[in-house]
């Protein structure tokens, strides 16, 4: 099959192809230099003639999005719509990636799939219009939730607080939130399961086990 990855040079989109590199799969990975994907008429482009396509490119500063909400929306939201929209129109299968942002946190348990979503934040909100619009886009489409990314390529909160440790004695963290840390490679493994299973079109929550806090 031919699977097209977009934020291929992110952490997930790096993992995603060292992963289906050991497959028979055929990959085009794309990053932003390569594929502006709130331009509609490229994303139809570039998706035409794939079989796959995994969405994990994503405007990830959640606090900056609080103050750029038109960009955080153009690449979380509309960008993941017109991918929808192309992989329909070429009969591709999508994975688009989401985030547990979408919840509002009051939970002491971890969500279900079919809970309402209640973003409290710009990131969490544009995240949630994009589920919205790959669903009307492309029903057959695969959601995966995830939270707490962390891996070997890109800054993370494990390699800030690593580098934060090298330059202060102290370093002060807030214990107010929990969450599922997870690591990129796992989730990427998770990906190409879906893909290979042909895992039907829905919504799912994809996380490593347990939980800590930050």
């Amino acid at each position: 099959m031919r699977i097209l990855i977009t934020g291929a040079n992110g952490m997930l989109g790096r993992d995603l192809q060292t992963v289906l590199a050991a497959t028979e799969h055929d990959v085009t990975a794309l990053g932003r230099a390569e594929l502006d994907v709130t331009d509609r008429a490229a994303v139809l482009a570039a998706v035409e003639g794939h079989d796959w396509v995994v969405n994990s490119a994503a405007y990830t500063a959640v606090d900056d999005a609080e103050t750029d909400a038109t960009t955080a929306h153009a690449v979380n939201a509309t960008a993941a719509g017109y991918l929808a929209e192309a992989s329909a129109t070429h009969r591709a299968r999508m994975v688009q990636i989401s985030t547990d942002y979408v919840f509002d946190g009051t939970a002491n348990e971890p969500y279900a799939e079919d809970h309402p979503v209640n973003p409290l934040s710009v990131y969490g909100r544009t995240k949630a219009d994009g589920e919205r619009l790959v669903r009307e886009a492309a029903p057959d489409a695969i959601i995966l939730r995830t939270a707490w990314l962390y891996g070997e390529h890109g800054p993370n909160f494990v390699t800030a607080i690593l580098r934060a440790t090298r330059a202060r004695e102290t370093v002060s963290v807030l214990t107010d939130q929990r969450g599922q840390p997870t690591w990129t490679r796992d989730l990427a493994e998770r990906i190409r399961l879906v893909i290979d299973h042909g895992v039907p079109g829905g919504t799912y929550h994809a996380t490593n086990a347990g939980d800590a806090s930050r």
